[in-house]
């Protein structure tokens, strides 16, 4: 029988297959494009908001305050990017302004946050999922609620933004 956290854990994993083969052969053009006359954000923002949403997530908020990787790893500063901010608040001209370096460069930290995120699920029981932690705009929450929430259903919605971006440029949706 499966337990939540094994659940949790797989779900996670199967979230982080389908948006690493969104990402992993797409260009620079592609990655930052806007379809004309929307208020869509670009793949690159997009899939930087999920992953540093998740990274903080996991390494900030539920290790107690531990440096997320995107800070441990220097990412910010390698890529001139903001230290703090994940995305949440910005207007639409600086999420459209915002640039990811090449792909393969950005998969580095991609893959850095999946292996960090399955690390620490690997060393959960689901006596521990019940503990309550803060979260914002949500509040206290308990740490299945915050693998669920801002993690899987989060992330299964930005994932869909980032195959509805890549069929308006006429490539394959990463899911098919």
């Amino acid at each position: 029988m499966t337990t939540l956290s094994e659940f949790l854990r797989a779900n996670i994993r199967n979230e982080h297959n389908m948006l690493d083969q969104a990402m992993k052969d797409l260009t620079p053009e592609q990655m930052h494009f806007v379809p004309p006359g929307t208020t869509a954000n670009h793949i690159g923002f997009t899939i930087w908001h999920y992953v540093r949403t998740e990274d903080n997530i996991i390494q900030f908020i539920l290790q107690d305050r531990k440096p997320t990787t995107w800070v441990a790893g220097g990412y910010h500063e390698k890529w001139g990017l903001e230290k703090v901010v994940q995305g949440t608040g910005m207007t639409l001209q600086q999420a459209n302004d915002m640039r990811l370096p090449p792909v393969d460069q950005w998969m580095e930290y991609q893959s850095s946050v999946w292996k960090a995120t399955d690390d620490y699920l690997g060393s959960m029981d689901d006596s521990s999922l019940d503990r309550t932690v803060k979260v914002l705009p949500f509040g206290e929450i308990p740490v299945h609620r915050a693998l669920s929430m801002p993690l899987l259903m989060h992330g299964h919605g930005h994932l869909g933004e980032i195959c509805v971006l890549r069929v308006l440029q006429g490539l394959k949706s990463s899911l098919i």
